[in-house]
């Protein structure tokens, strides 16, 4: 999950992570208002929306006076930012962070990630602050540090300021930096996080060293036990598909292909996908309806599916362990006869009760497409979207 900007800031604040004095304005009203609270002589206006490379796309504007302020925040407040995480269609911002301005010394990045390869955190920092993290691994990668984090000992301050020297924080500030970096590891471990990233972390001209942007994503599995993080999700921001896909305990992302895919099981999920693509498909979504789905379960992730308006056709593919493949049948057959199906739809059905789930589709009059294989699936469907 996802969390603006300004509240991964209120967050990182309680773990004495320095951050600018900011509000969060609605209209442009409320930002006016809350640059005259801020009383700052500069005043940064930035759009909230879940990506990043707003001030790219103008989503980042400096102020200098209470008219600015009004100015920047009309442009901005409404405007739709495309970025390279938004997709082509962009994201209305609905909201802005009034912050004030600081002179900025010096720009680096700090970062935490769970390197899956190693199933530890990974504390990571460069001196190419204010640079997607992206382009500086790939075309300066020996400016990239990383310490890897024991999860026993957690972060070790020895670490924090070998990373600080690396990355060459002056020597009056490295204790501030140390500081600075285990409160960050704190809030990490604390809030069950799966990103936390500070680019750029500043140092002012005053001797403060501030995280000037902040990136919080958190791990939706443990939300369970974080209720005040949860209550930071902004539903505006989210696929609608997604939202409703999470009221059924489905894992649902969406993607921009135009075949409908519907499995059980994420490995034989990625697996749909990747033999759609083989036979030059392009799958329009990932959707695991789990191992112990009900009909009705089922029904739902059928309607989710047909809500994208890109579908061209959906391809079923179950192999029915724990799940049962009749139970699979019935709710399609369901979902076929809510919906209204008018589009191709191939289902392959293996294993537990497969005889019976296939009965259920040949006599439901519906015209459903039984493949013989996952291969015969993905061919077949991709050939009839075509």
């Amino acid at each position: 999950m996802n969390v603006h900007e300004y509240q991964g800031k209120e967050i990182l604040r309680k773990y004495g992570v320095k951050v600018p004095n900011g509000k969060v304005a609605f209209t442009v009203e409320e930002a006016v208002e809350a640059a005259k609270e801020l009383g700052s002589s500069v005043v940064v206006v930035k759009a909230q929306i879940h990506a990043g490379g707003r001030g790219k796309a103008g989503g980042v504007k400096v102020a200098k006076n209470l008219d600015e302020v009004r100015t920047y925040a009309s442009e901005i407040l409404g405007k739709t930012l495309v970025t390279h995480q938004t997709g082509p269609e962009g994201k209305e911002v609905k909201r802005l962070l009034i912050e004030e301005g600081c002179d900025i010394k010096k720009e680096y990045y700090v970062g935490l990630v769970l390197d899956r390869a190693t199933s530890r955190v990974v504390l990571m920092a460069s001196e190419e602050g204010g640079t997607e993290i992206e382009e500086v691994a790939e075309a300066t990668p020996e400016k990239i540090f990383k310490e890897e984090i024991d999860p026993v000992l957690g972060l070790m301050p020895y670490q924090a300021r070998r990373i600080a020297f690396q990355i060459n924080i002056p020597k009056e500030l490295i204790n501030q930096a140390v500081k600075f970096m285990m409160g960050l590891y704190t809030a990490y471990i604390e809030k069950d996080c799966s990103i936390a990233e500070i680019n750029p972390l500043v140092v002012t001209g005053d001797g403060q060293v501030i995280a000037l942007d902040a990136k919080l994503n958190f791990d939706e599995n443990a939300l369970y036990r974080q209720k005040d993080v949860l209550e930071y999700r902004d539903l505006e921001e989210e696929d609608p598909k997604e939202i409703e896909a999470s009221k059924y305990d489905l894992s649902y992302i969406s993607l921009n292909g135009n075949i409908g895919c519907m499995v059980n099981g994420a490995g034989l999920a990625m697996a749909t996908m990747d033999i759609v693509k083989h036979y030059s498909g392009d799958p329009a979504n990932f959707l695991d309806v789990g191992g112990g789905a009900t009909a009705e379960k089922v029904t739902e992730a059928f309607k989710i599916i047909l809500s994208d308006p890109n579908v061209k056709g959906i391809f079923v593919n179950i192999f029915g362990g724990i799940m049962k493949c009749d139970v699979i049948a019935t709710g399609v057959v369901e979902a076929a006869k809510q919906v209204g199906l008018q589009v191709p739809l191939v289902v392959r059905l293996e294993g537990t009760n497969v005889d019976l789930g296939k009965q259920i589709l040949n006599e439901s009059g519906l015209n459903i497409i039984a493949a013989e294989s996952m291969a015969d699936g993905a061919e077949r469907i991709v050939s009839l979207v075509k």
